[in-house]
């Protein structure tokens, strides 16, 4: 039982503290794990609590981006930095619960030894706390983004997502990628499990998206991500021996 979680973050000083506290918690029965986070370039206190937080968590790795580059780099810069090969990303503002983690890992290597394709299990936020705009918005996104795709995810946009990390490195990366990890998953030939887990309101800090600026910037990733399907060319290799 090894596992790298990735928390990318851009000023969520607010909340590293407390986050980081039930991460230590819900890996308490992994022998070996190391926490990456990645400072998205923020203009608050986050570096300096993370550096802090480095002197009594020596599994705490910190990366640091010197301007924002947005929450996919910050995610692939962690993929890229990752020791094991099993990979949980969650968002950094504490709304995911870090306690799903150790069920969403044993579901991806129990449902792998079933079916070796299988390579990501996605966080599915059934029950979720936000408000009425942000619930309707995100369901009319998500049903346009499934039939356009044919992902079959409920909830791409959940940021608890465990998968293996060899099959995250052979994934186009874009901006806004994150958005898209189990089409593209899909795309690259594995398999995508979809479990529900828990969902809280923020509590500190503020929201770094809009809902307009995400639904814009959807439309033009979708057909983005449409193209790149129909560029796919899955080939089948065989070493011929002497």
């Amino acid at each position: 039982m090894t596992i790298s979680i990735v928390v990318p973050v851009h000023n969520e000083a607010e909340n590293i503290d407390s986050l980081l506290s039930e991460i230590l918690t819900a890996l308490q029965n992994f022998p070996t794990y190391e926490i990456i986070y990645i400072d998205d370039g923020s203009q608050d206190n986050t570096l300096n609590v993370l550096k802090t937080a480095q002197q009594t968590i020596p599994n705490l790795r910190v990366f640091h981006h010197e301007k924002s580059c947005g929450q996919s780099a910050a995610i692939f810069t962690g993929i890229k930095a990752a020791t094991f090969p099993v990979i949980a990303t969650l968002d950094g503002d504490g709304q995911n619960n870090p306690a799903d983690i150790p069920n969403l890992y044993m579901q991806l290597q129990s449902q792998h030894a079933l079916n070796p394709k299988l390579s990501m299990i996605a966080g599915w936020r059934n029950q979720r706390h936000d408000s009425a705009w942000r619930l309707f918005s995100s369901k009319f996104a998500n049903g346009i983004r499934s039939r356009l795709l044919g992902d079959a995810t409920p909830d791409t946009g959940c940021g608890l997502k465990v998968f293996f990390r060899d099959a995250a490195l052979q994934l186009p990366f874009f901006d806004h990628f994150h958005r898209f990890l189990p089409a593209l998953m899909l795309r690259a030939g594995y398999a995508v499990v979809s479990v529900p887990v828990s969902h809280r309101a923020r509590e500190r800090g503020v929201s770094k998206y809009g809902t307009l600026d995400r639904l814009w910037v959807g439309i033009s990733d979708i057909l983005g991500v449409m193209w790149l399907k129909t560029r796919m060319k899955r080939t089948e290799v065989s070493e011929i021996e002497r």
